[in-house]
């Protein structure tokens, strides 16, 4: 009947725009979430039937919301180098579970960028879903699938607990003045080799050198090498530096200090790596045909057994046993090109001492570009990716599945996803340090607020009037 058919197109009207209220209070609410999308309830007429001649039976309305999640978020600067926006397409992979690594698991994807460290390290965000990515393998290598799910990790910056970077490369830059005069020790070397105060360095080195005791001899110059071990740990290699009573030559020895951080072979005391001599050419160059304190002269390096190797053989030298580190070789660049040791006219100096290793140090803080590699930075000046962030797009991003958390899962709607490089193949670039706001616009909303509310008022007024009719129908039969 026409008259009931109005009834139950008022009660649709009053339920469409009850739930359009619902809508816009969700979404003045949120008006300061961050990458909330704003919900659109668009209204759809119901038809029953066709109308014929003298006959209409009301269908009434259906609303049907909608998020607009592909609708881009004003990006505002924040404070914290872990806050994320996607200045783009896409959306953050993230997931409830950190330990998640299943395809089954669910994912959620988002546009909410909170991102902070738990105290376990993973990057949450304030609806705690963890971000995932890409990690980096053993090499240092990542590795992008855009197709398996199964391939994204939950992101931990500390899983490499603090960073260290052994010493393996050593550039000095120094001068010996040649106008140096040969000492006591020098002179008797060559007089007496095995007599009293005559330097030798097995049994009387600079390496046994303490200046309280007076063991030892003391000399001319020393050049102090800081050396990070495979753990991170300092370690100092001096090279000491006596003028011989040869022209353009000077007894040297590499040593360890203190000498307790080596094990030596035989022919090696008190800590010493090398000894010989190092010599230099009529214009002051350093001269490898005739130096001897290195094993191949040409090519300087120091090299240390690990802890476990056990005693080392004669004239190598090993860790000590109780540090228990890995074994390490180190280059030393002492040529002319550029700086090197030189033999001038001049005062014995250290110009330049550089190293590539640095000394075990503690997370300070997280970068990511705007390629979403994150970075973890460390106080010892070293810096090392960790991972790199994933951007999952959509053949219709409005029709994910919205769920608690400011997140949405896959649905039919939406189409499958996509895993993309932040800034490839149409995924939107990440905006480190901002936020990206609510795209809900208040003023909008109040306008509709209103609009809303006078409709639901008139559908009321459906029923009403048709309440009247149905009344004067019964009143007939009296």
């Amino acid at each position: 009947m026409s008259i009931n058919s109005a009834l139950a197109a008022g009660v649709t009207g009053l339920v469409s725009n009850a739930a359009a209220v619902s809508a816009i209070s969700d979404n003045i609410s949120n008006a300061n979430t961050t990458g909330y999308k704003q919900t659109q309830v668009d209204f759809s007429s119901i038809v029953t039937s066709q109308a014929v001649k003298g006959l209409y039976s009301a269908g009434g309305v259906t609303a049907i919301p909608k998020m607009l999640v592909s609708q881009q978020g004003q990006l505002n600067q924040s404070q914290s180098g872990t806050d994320l926006a996607i200045n783009g397409q896409g959306l953050f992979i993230t997931t409830p579970d950190p330990t998640n690594t299943s395809a089954t698991e669910p994912r959620m994807f988002t546009r909410a960028g909170q991102f902070t460290l738990d105290n376990q390290g993973y990057l949450k965000n304030t609806a705690g879903y963890y971000l995932q990515g890409w990690l980096v393998d053993a090499n240092g290598n990542i590795t992008t699938n855009p197709t398996d799910l199964t391939a994204m990790k939950t992101i931990n910056v500390l899983t490499q607990g603090g960073a260290a970077s052994p010493t393996t490369q050593v550039a000095v830059s120094a001068n010996l003045q040649s106008t140096t005069t040969p000492g006591t020790a020098a002179t008797a070397a060559v007089a007496t080799p095995v007599g009293a105060g005559a330097y030798n360095p097995v049994t009387n080195s600079m390496a046994m050198y303490n200046a309280s005791t007076g063991v030892g001899v003391k000399p001319d110059f020393s050049i102090q090498v800081p050396v990070a071990d495979s753990q991170g740990g300092p370690h100092t290699v001096q090279i000491d530096f006596l003028k011989s009573t040869v022209a353009n030559q000077w007894y040297a020895e590499m040593h360890s200090v203190p000498a307790s951080d080596l094990q030596t072979g035989a022919g090696l005391s008190n800590g010493q790596i090398s000894t010989g001599v190092v010599a230099f050419t009529p214009t002051g160059q350093y001269d490898p045909a005739n130096t001897t304190l290195f094993s191949n002269p040409s090519s300087p390096a120091i090299t240390i057994g690990s802890s476990t190797a056990g005693t080392p053989a004669a004239g190598a030298v090993n860790w000590a046993t109780g540090l228990g580190i890995a074994a390490q070789s180190i280059s030393l660049q002492v040529g002319n090109a550029p700086g090197g040791l030189t033999q001038f006219a001049s005062q014995s100096v250290t110009q330049s001492l550089t190293t590539n290793g640095t000394n075990f140090g503690n997370l300070s803080n997280v970068t990511v570009d705007d390629k979403g590699y994150v970075t973890a930075n460390y106080d010892n000046g070293v810096s090392r990716k960790i991972a790199q962030i994933a951007i999952a797009t959509f053949p219709n991003p409005d029709g994910l599945q919205p769920v608690s958390g400011d997140a949405y899962q896959v649905s039919n709607d939406s189409g499958p996803y996509n895993l993309k490089s932040a800034g490839i193949g149409g995924a939107g670039k990440i905006s480190p340090q901002t936020l990206e706001a609510s795209t809900v616009d208040l003023s909008a909303e109040f306008t509709g607020l209103i609009v809303t509310q006078r409709a639901y008022s008139a559908s009321s007024k459906i029923i009403t009037t048709a309440d009247q009719m149905l009344q004067e129908l019964l009143g007939i039969i009296r």
